[in-house]
Parts: C-alpha cells; sequence; structure tokens
C-alpha cells in the first residue's frame, strides 16, 4: 500500500514538474520584449555612429560604443538577442551588461534575430547594454534595428520607449520633463502680480540642452538654457492664445506684441510647440550660483489685455536686468498657474542627469503683500506617466526644492507628490518696485 502511494506521489510530482516546466518555458517563449534602439540608445561622445528611427546606421569605428538602456521589474536571468544584418562580410559583435560579455560573429546580409546569450540581471532598475564591433569585413559592423529581450525576467514587466507614435522616439530620447506646481494661497489667487524665484544648477549639472525653467505661468515662462559649448541664454517666452505650431498663422488680434527689451536682448517668435513671442539674451550663468527670477503682470480686465514684464539677475547684485515685456491680448488676468520645470531638449543627452533647486519662491498681489511659496505639486510629462522613462525626481533638500532627470537613476520620485520646503526667509525679497528698468 505504501509503494503504490509512493508511486502515485512520485508520478504527480513528475507531471507537475513537467507542466510547470513546460508553463515556465512557453512563459519566456511568449514573453519576448522589443526594444527599439531608435528610442532607447545612444552612441559616445564622437562617435560616427548615429541613432535614427529606424536604429543604429553608420556603425564603422571600433571606438564607437552604442548603450541601450531598460529598467526591468525584477532580478533573475535575461535573455539577449539583436535583430541586425551585415551589408557585406561578416562582423564580430560584443555584447556587454554588467560582468557579462557576450561575443558573437555574424554574416547574414537581410535582417534576422540573432542570439548572443544570457546575463544575470542581480535588481530591478535600469540596466545598461553596450555594443562595440571588434572586427568587420566591410564598411559597417552591422545595422541594428531591435534589442529583443525574453525570459522570465521580461516577463515581469521594463520600462522602454516601446515605439515611434506620437513621435516618441524623439520625446523618449529626449527624456521626462518635471515640474513643480506651486500652491498660492486663497486671498492672492487671482490678485498674483509678481513672482520671484531662486534657481541654483550644482555644479556639473548644467548638461548641454537643459532648460532650467523657473518663472511659468500661464501663458508664459521664463528661465535658463544651456544651448550650446559656448553659448547659454536666458529665455522668457510668451504663448499666443491662439492655438497652432506656426508663428504666421496667427491671426493679428490674437498675436504677441513686443513692448520693450532689455539691452542685448534679441525679440521675436517662435513656433514649434505652441506659437508666441520669445525673447533671449546670451548670458553666461554658472553652475553652482544662484540666480533670480522676476516676473510682472499688469492686467487690464476690461481690454482683456495682460502685459507680462520678465526681470533677471545674480542674486548677490542689486540691478535688476529688463529682459522683455509682452502684451498678450484675450487675457485680462493675473499671474496663475505658477510652476517651475527641468526638461532636456537636445536627445543626443537624453542619457545624462541634471538637477536644479529652486527655492525662495514669492509672490506679491495687487497691494504690495508678500507671500511664500512654499507647496508645491511634484508632477512629470507625458513620457513619465507612461513609464516610457522612469528616471525623474523631485524632492525636498533643506530650504529647496529639487527637480533632477535624466541619466536612467532608480531612486525615481512618485509623480503627483506633494511636496513642502522649510519656509527659512520669513519676509519677501526688497524690490523697489519703481526702480525696475
Amino acid at each position: 500500500m505504501i509503494n503504490t502511494i509512493s508511486k502515485t506521489f512520485i508520478v504527480l510530482t513528475s507531471c507537475l514538474l513537467l507542466q510547470l516546466n513546460s508553463q515556465a518555458a512557453r512563459l519566456q517563449k511568449d514573453s519576448v520584449i522589443t526594444v527599439p534602439l531608435g528610442g532607447n540608445s545612444w552612441v559616445s561622445k564622437g562617435a560616427q555612429a548615429t541613432i535614427t528611427n529606424d536604429g543604429l546606421r553608420r556603425w564603422s569605428a571600433g571606438t564607437d560604443v552604442i548603450s541601450i538602456y531598460v529598467r526591468p521589474e525584477s532580478a533573475g536571468y535575461l535573455n539577449i538577442a539583436l535583430k541586425l544584418q551585415v551589408p557585406d562580410g561578416s562582423s564580430k559583435i560584443r555584447v556587454t551588461i554588467g560582468q557579462t560579455t557576450l561575443t558573437k560573429t555574424v554574416d547574414n546580409h537581410e535582417p534576422a534575430v540573432v542570439d548572443f546569450g544570457r546575463a544575470l540581471i542581480k535588481t530591478p532598475g535600469y540596466v545598461q547594454l553596450k555594443l562595440q564591433g571588434l572586427q568587420k569585413g566591410g564598411k559597417e559592423y552591422a545595422q541594428v534595428s531591435d534589442l529583443l529581450l525574453s525570459g522570465l525576467v521580461a516577463s515581469k514587466g521594463m520600462a522602454y520607449v516601446k515605439n515611434n507614435e506620437g513621435s516618441y522616439f524623439h520625446w523618449g530620447r529626449r527624456g521626462p520633463s518635471v515640474h513643480l506646481n506651486y500652491s498660492l494661497p486663497d486671498e492672492a489667487k487671482t490678485t498674483a502680480e509678481w513672482f520671484y524665484n531662486e534657481v541654483t544648477v550644482p555644479v556639473g549639472n548644467d548638461v548641454l540642452g537643459s532648460y532650467f525653467m523657473a518663472d511659468g505661468f500661464t501663458g508664459g515662462y521664463f528661465g535658463m538654457q544651456v544651448n550650446s559649448a559656448t553659448e547659454r541664454h536666458v529665455l522668457f517666452s510668451i504663448w499666443s492664445p491662439f492655438t497652432t505650431d506656426d508663428p504666421k498663422s496667427i491671426p493679428d488680434s490674437l498675436k504677441i506684441h513686443l513692448l520693450k527689451k532689455g539691452s542685448g536682448v534679441h525679440g521675436g517668435e517662435f513656433g514649434g510647440e505652441g506659437s508666441g513671442g520669445q525673447s533671449y539674451i546670451n548670458y553666461p550663468w554658472m553652475a553652482g550660483k544662484t540666480y533670480a527670477f522676476l516676473i510682472h503682470a499688469q492686467a487690464d480686465e476690461k481690454a482683456k489685455t495682460t502685459v507680462f514684464t520678465a526681470y533677471f539677475k545674480p542674486k548677490d547684485q542689486k540691478n535688476w536686468q529688463l529682459i522683455a515685456s509682452f502684451k498678450r491680448p484675450a487675457s485680462g488676468f493675473y499671474l496663475k498657474g505658477l510652476y517651475s520645470f527641468l526638461e532636456n531638449f537636445d536627445p543626443d543627452m537624453g542619457n545624462i542627469q541634471r538637477k536644479a533647486l529652486f527655492g525662495n519662491g514669492w509672490i506679491a498681489d495687487t497691494s504690495g503683500k508678500w507671500y511664500p511659496l512654499s507647496k508645491a505639486l511634484f508632477t512629470g510629462d507625458a513620457t513619465a506617466n507612461i513609464n516610457y522613462r522612469k528616471d525623474y525626481g523631485g524632492g525636498v533638500q533643506g530650504d529647496l526644492f529639487y527637480l533632477r532627470n535624466g541619466g536612467f537613476f532608480n531612486d525615481f520620485a512618485p509623480l503627483k507628490t506633494m511636496l513642502t520646503r522649510q519656509q527659512v526667509v520669513k519676509t519677501g525679497p526688497e524690490i523697489d518696485f519703481n526702480k525696475l528698468p
């Protein structure tokens, strides 16, 4: 009797194990994640290779390193393959992920999926896969369109740019934009005439393509940018109430009018992300130094217009510099919807982290009374909200808010978190409004 029970138990156990193994194999087979290089990869500085919407192209230099980033939600083994073709000859290609190096010689002249092997993912979070060419028989190592990942790790989900619908290869490579949405006191929600804020970019965080936007409001924004290795802007823009990406299509009655601008300031129009009036000055602002931004709103409720004026200075200097003054039609309201943001506008720099500190923010109402901005709701853009990128952060550092993005860090902050900073400074900024330029 006992032998019969034992045999039955062994048979049932064997059947169960076979069933589980079959399910696991089927799960691994079905859970293939296709990661398009067009939205998830970058090339090393000075590389000859380029990333296009179709993937990796012009890969001809052995010194070029191509980095692909994904964020597995679990640990375990991950199977790695590439969809590629070799234009001519054969190539030897190396894939590195963590401490694992996988090498393969490929010679298929039509697109095909090539298995490279597997690697152990020790912890959930972002991983970097690096491609490098070792030998080639033709002009290019390969043209690579996709990274294919499978296995139990893949079945648990990953964060990556899924496709190019809505131009998300562009937006995904730029990385997530993050915002601080300031809470206004009830008594000043409709009468906020002045908006003062301070911004400090920590040393090493002034990354090319960054926009550190200090004073945002319904209708416009004001901040500082890194435009090139030799050029930096302080930028102030006002959106037209007419929705279009082409400024030339705006009716005259809804155009933004430049009333005045400061010395050395460029004035004009912008388009592409809405349209309106734009002004900027080339200014060599420095990381590690604090800068002050001030916006004034003059509302004419009867004429339904508002004049927005922007002023800027290093915090340690006394005199304010006028950037520009714009009249916005179809308005007639004071400052509302106040916010700050951090973004990267250069897709080739979306793999580098940047951070900014915002603090000592204040608004003054039409009677001149100052109110501190000590609370802010942390939010992200669509790239963050749909989990295409999860390297975003916002929080409180002493008496300052901070924002950071890019670089594929893992300690992201939950979106829609209400932040409260210490209110160390108890009085508003000392500004003689009558002496502003």
